[in-house]
């Protein structure tokens, strides 16, 4: 699949690329979902859920966010109808998703009782921060929804001195619900 171009920035968070391809996974997205992307940021996700779904609502509380998604989705190829929305969730969230990504843990569990709500299938949440993981993984549970905790790191090689070191990112903690979900295997 073709690499995602992000021209512009919007002091993009932990949702790198090997991250993002572990997320689109878990998050089993098919091509006649209607997917939300929840801080949409830079709009990586959203661009990555653009090309695999046939709907995706985007929703960032900071306007200067939802205008670097929107230069983002510009530079880049996809299919879907992709809507924007300028929202502080669970505001703007609409209520006939099929597949939701949370990328950020303002207001999160007023967004999943949205989910939980409106029969959303299936919802992933990428957390950076250990804490907050925590906290995540007891919403997730409390709802029914917790099917599974991933942390992932990535690390990138470097030369040094002749040979291959590696810079590490930060671990990212996602945490994978599924409706009716039986818990953690």
């Amino acid at each position: 699949m073709e690499q995602v171009t992000l021209p512009h920035d919007a002091r993009a968070g932990p949702t790198k690329p090997a991250v993002r391809a572990v997320t689109a996974q878990q998050l089993a997205v098919r091509p006649t979902d209607h997917v939300v992307d929840v801080g949409s940021c830079t709009g990586a996700v959203t661009i990555e859920l653009a090309r695999r779904a046939e709907r995706v609502t985007a929703i960032e509380r900071k306007p200067e966010r939802l205008t670097v998604t929107e230069q983002n989705l510009a530079a880049n190829e996809y299919d879907a109808d992709v809507r924007l929305r300028e929202a502080e969730a669970p505001a703007g969230l609409p209520d006939d998703a099929d597949a939701m990504f949370v990328g950020g843990s303002r207001n999160f569990e007023a967004v999943l009782d949205h989910a939980v709500e409106t029969g959303v299938d299936r919802v992933v949440m990428n957390v950076s921060r250990l804490e907050i993981a925590g906290e995540v993984v007891e919403a997730f549970r409390e709802r029914d929804l917790l099917e599974d905790v991933l942390q992932v790191q990535v690390s990138h090689g470097y030369e040094l001195a002749g040979a291959t070191s590696f810079d590490a990112n930060n671990p990212v903690y996602i945490v994978v619900g599924r409706r009716d979900a039986e818990g953690l295997a």
